[in-house]
């Protein structure tokens, strides 16, 4: 089943379109990592002739612990993010946490980002829907594929159908995840974009006590399953040095390990889209 087709700054993700790749570090640590992991991906993904997308949040307002590190903070993250769109030419994105804070960050952002724990929030959506900026949309782990409709009815009803859907796994038990990809044919019946989160689908929420674990080695597998099942875009959060990464280290990639996958995933891409476009 082919996809609306969404266009995201330059971007065409959806329809018979090649697979788009949203990367970036999980949050902004500082402006040497930022630049410095936007300039491997971009000239890895140019050479690769990939779509990009960049992603880094300038806060992570749902962090396990009050001590565990934030990012800079709404206005210096928005700022940074405005110089490296403007540096690099690339559409860039960031989780958006509450209605104060949309207005601003649409004026930056070419798509707003919803996390998943506000997946049911209502008149955020709704807000966030009336920029009518792209909104990608993370289906909350304790949904289940078929109630994203009801998700996507609230961003509809504010006249907005520049939709993405991302599946990011689903509540198993205490401080564990599992993927079931049957999600992913379920979402795309909704007619729009569907996007893998293949790092957080890893995670281990809490894992740690006062933060998340991950299983990053798993990572390969979910993506090149889910690209098998027919999805649009694959969300990779990634590092110069995850064992170092002042947060979500342990589920994101070290960006040196990014091409070899992204070659398969291309090929198992060209092969769906092949098989769509008959």
């Amino acid at each position: 089943m082919k996809t609306k087709e969404i266009i995201i700054n330059k971007v065409k993700i959806g329809g018979v379109n090649p697979l788009v790749l949203i990367a970036g570090p999980c949050v902004i640590e500082s402006e040497k990592i930022l630049f410095l992991c936007a300039e491997k991906l971009l000239k890895m993904t140019a050479k690769m002739k990939i779509p990009f997308i960049f992603k880094a949040s300038y806060d992570k307002a749902n962090r396990s612990s009050v001590d565990s590190y934030r990012g800079p903070g709404f206005k210096n993250g928005l700022k940074l993010l405005g110089r490296l769109k403007k540096e690099f030419k690339f559409p860039v994105t960031s989780d958006v946490h509450c209605k104060e804070e949309i207005q601003e960050a649409s004026e930056v952002l070419d798509m707003l980002q919803i996390p998943a724990l506000l997946s049911r929030q209502t008149d955020f959506i709704v807000n966030a829907a009336k920029t009518g900026k792209v909104i990608n949309i993370k289906k909350g782990q304790f949904l289940s594929p078929w109630e994203m409709k009801n998700v996507v009815s609230k961003i509809e009803s504010a006249g907005n159908v520049n939709i993405i859907l991302t599946e990011r796994g689903t509540s198993f038990g205490y401080n564990n995840l599992v993927v079931d990809m049957r999600s992913l044919p379920c979402l795309r019946q909704l007619g729009y974009p569907v996007v893998f989160d293949a790092t957080h689908s890893v995670q281990l929420p809490g894992g740690l006590g006062k933060s998340s674990s991950g299983q990053r080695e798993f990572v390969p597998f979910l993506a090149k399953s889910a690209i098998g099942c027919g999805c649009d875009g694959i969300f990779m959060e990634v590092h110069v040095n995850p064992e170092k990464a002042l947060c979500d280290g342990p589920n994101m990639l070290p960006i040196k390990d990014l091409p070899p996958l992204l070659e398969e995933l291309m090929a198992i891409d060209e092969l769906k889209r092949k098989k769509f476009s008959r």
